[in-house]
């Protein structure tokens, strides 16, 4: 008799159109326009990315959603459908200004599970320094 044994592990969904802005066409113009207190995510130093790090990986909540590595593979993101973003995909940070990324920050992304964090769970602050962070886990950023 023959036992087979295996680890069930759910497949992640599929990320939502990651190139498709979310911000609507009549917000889209003054989003864009917005900008980190800093300048720019590109221009963000190491510590506003640590504090950025510290918040997603706390206060924020990010990391149970987007993961430890940003792949969108966190524990509550697994059941998600659409699954959370991937920051990794350095073709959704050339596409996307840091203002758009703010106001899901502030809104929330209709048909995910994105829902608004500022200011019912971080500061608009401490939401820049999260994106700074985000931003990081495409190597190519901040180069």
């Amino acid at each position: 008799m023959m036992v087979f044994s295996f680890i069930w592990t759910p497949l992640l969904a599929q990320e939502f159109e990651p190139l498709r802005p979310r911000v609507p066409v009549e917000e889209r113009s003054m989003a864009r326009k917005m900008l980190p207190p800093f300048g720019s995510t590109k221009r963000a130093t190491p510590s506003i990315i640590a504090e950025g790090k510290a918040l997603y990986e706390g206060k924020g909540t990010c990391i149970s959603c987007h993961g430890e590595s940003g792949l969108g593979d966190g524990e509550v993101g697994r059941s998600l459908n659409p699954s959370p973003r991937n920051f990794t995909n350095c073709r959704f940070h050339a596409r996307r200004r840091d203002g758009e990324l703010f106001w899901i920050l502030k809104n929330g992304s209709p048909g995910t599970g994105m829902v608004p964090m500022i200011p019912v769970t971080i500061t608009e602050e401490e939401a820049w320094k999260i994106l700074a962070y985000e931003r990081s886990f495409c190597r190519d950023w901040q180069r």
